[in-house]
């Protein structure tokens, strides 16, 4: 059976599937993820017929690459790739100023969701390359790699270093998330997990996934990057 339409199949063998996340759908229910509801994975489940474990997670309204293993074992095979400082997760965002020059962000992460203050900081730490800044609006596109993997790595790492993720509710700013909405319809993260590049824990070949930016996102960002002056030198 095939992937439902509206979720791509970017990758997959008998031991895993990589899917593109729409934005705006969870990648599974936890318990601190409120009312159980229909899932990214459960999607993928009712159209498979078959269990999938997630390998990560992506933020609800994130779009990019996922991956599920399917079974416990390979879950666990995987799960220790996806760890592995080799592997590359990339991201792109759009964030508020202009970004000049790469950042190496290595700023310790504390776990919110438990809500207990005595939570141990956890190392995290991050590279933030410009890729493009708006010659329209005071933005920046920018490629975020995670050398770690702490929850909500990447909107944190960005309000550390002054330059909020578009579209963030909690980390971002509420009056440069009203004028995208308003002007440009950004009713989203700007936030998209485009390459991941990992070793396959049974043929221990490399294995590049690719996910294209969503149309809407693609658009948004034609429109603010569209001349030579959108470079940011």
């Amino acid at each position: 059976m095939l992937a439902p339409p509206q979720i791509p199949v970017l990758w997959q063998d008998d031991t895993a599937l990589a899917v593109l996340k729409p934005s705006g759908i969870l990648v599974h229910n936890s318990a601190w993820s409120g009312p159980r509801e229909e899932s990214l994975r459960s999607q993928l489940v009712q159209a498979l017929g078959a269990p999938l474990h997630p390998v990560h997670r992506l933020d609800r309204g994130a779009s990019g690459v996922v991956l599920f293993a399917r079974g416990p074992e390979p879950a666990r095979q995987w799960q220790a790739a996806w760890q592995s400082p080799d592997t590359v997760k990339e991201y792109l965002a759009l964030v508020r100023g202009h970004l000049t020059e790469a950042v190496q962000v290595d700023h310790p992460i504390r776990d919110r969701r438990t809500g207990r203050s005595d939570e141990v900081a956890r190392p995290a730490r991050s590279q933030v390359t410009p890729v493009a800044c708006s010659p329209h609006e005071r933005c920046s596109l920018v490629r975020v790699r995670l050398f770690t993997g702490r929850r909500h790595q990447v909107r944190r790492h960005l309000k550390h270093l002054s330059h909020p993720l578009v579209g963030d509710t909690t980390w971002g700013k509420g009056d440069v998330n009203r004028h995208f909405r308003e002007r440009y319809g950004l009713h989203r993260l700007a936030l998209h997990a485009e390459r991941l590049v990992l070793v396959h824990p049974v043929t221990a070949q490399t294995v590049e996934i690719r996910a294209p930016v969503p149309a809407p996102l693609a658009a948004l960002f034609d429109r603010l990057f569209d001349t030579q002056a959108s470079r940011c030198d």
